[in-house]
């Protein structure tokens, strides 16, 4: 039994989605490619857009649209070496970047000496 209702209600608009039992829905994963870049020591301590204090040890990242909270999985296109990070800060504000990983997040793919790395970004949850 599939049932899709679509209404309007006090300018809000409602979908409502009626399944069999028996089917699962499954989370929609998504994408994204680009150049990676990692933010350090400058910004090691100051107030992230979430609220928090930037810690470079940590396993984070900035993005410019992902939700506070999301974890992402993130992978070097040159060495196949990947990391998962969690979303915490708005960026990266330079070019056509897509993520600014921090600094430990980045040594674990190995971006830290050129300081840019094209990857592959898997949202996870």
């Amino acid at each position: 039994m599939n049932t899709i209702f679509k209404s309007v209600v006090g300018g809000l608009f409602v979908l409502s989605l009626t399944v069999a039992p028996n089917l699962q829905v499954q989370a929609h994963t998504a994408t994204i490619s680009g150049i990676a870049s990692w933010y350090g020591p400058g910004f090691h301590g100051r107030t992230t857009a979430n609220g928090e204090r930037y810690n470079m040890h940590e396993m984070t990242a900035a993005h410019k649209t992902l939700k506070f909270g999301t974890k992402v999985k993130v992978t070097n296109n040159t060495n196949g070496k990947s990391v998962v990070v969690r979303i915490n800060d708005r960026g990266p504000y330079v070019g056509e970047r897509v993520i600014d990983l921090s600094r430990s997040a980045a040594n674990a793919i190995d971006m830290i000496g050129p300081g840019t790395a094209n990857v592959t970004i898997e949202v996870l949850a």
